[in-house]
This record gives structure tokens, sequence and C-alpha cells, in this order.
């Protein structure tokens, strides 16, 4: 397990798992461990080289939130669905 947060166990990187970048995500890290609470761990990929996955981000809010004959709620439900199916929190 995770001794920063119990509930979730370590990555197999923890180089990129301890290594954030100053900035938002970094941030937001320390904030959800303070908290106790789970977060994505792909999180600490995005806060390890936020200039390697910016785009990452951009791609996903265009798909979850962009113009599409789903809606938003419906792809939200879909993501969660598949996540829970491999295991994953979202």
């Amino acid at each position: 397990m995770d001794p920063q947060n119990p509930k979730m166990p370590p990555m197999f990187l923890p180089e990129v798992e301890n290594d954030s970048q100053p900035g938002g995500r970094g941030d937001m890290i320390s904030l959800m461990r303070n908290s106790g609470k789970e977060y994505p761990q792909i999180w600490h990929l995005f806060a390890f080289r936020p200039q390697a996955t910016d785009h990452l981000g951009a791609f996903t809010q265009e798909i979850m939130r962009g113009e599409c004959p789903l809606t938003p709620g419906l792809r939200e439900l879909i993501a969660a669905f598949t996540s829970a199916g491999n295991h994953c929190p979202f």
C-alpha cells in the first residue's frame, strides 16, 4: 500500500509518483493525499511531465465535453462503467 494514501496501492513507477513538478496537478495530488481520498494515479504522470501530457488533458476534455450526440452525463456514465470493469477508480 502507498503509505501516503493507504487506500491505493503504489504505482509501478515510484520515481514518477514521488516527483511531481510544481504546479496545479502536483497541488491537486497533495490536496487529495492530505484528505485521504482516492484519486486517479495517472495524475502522477501528468504532474511528472506536464509539457508532455497537457495535450492529453485537452483531448480528454474535448471528448468528454465537446459537441457530440451523447450527452456529457452519458459519456461520464460510459467512462465510469468502463473504469469499474477495469477495477480502476473513476
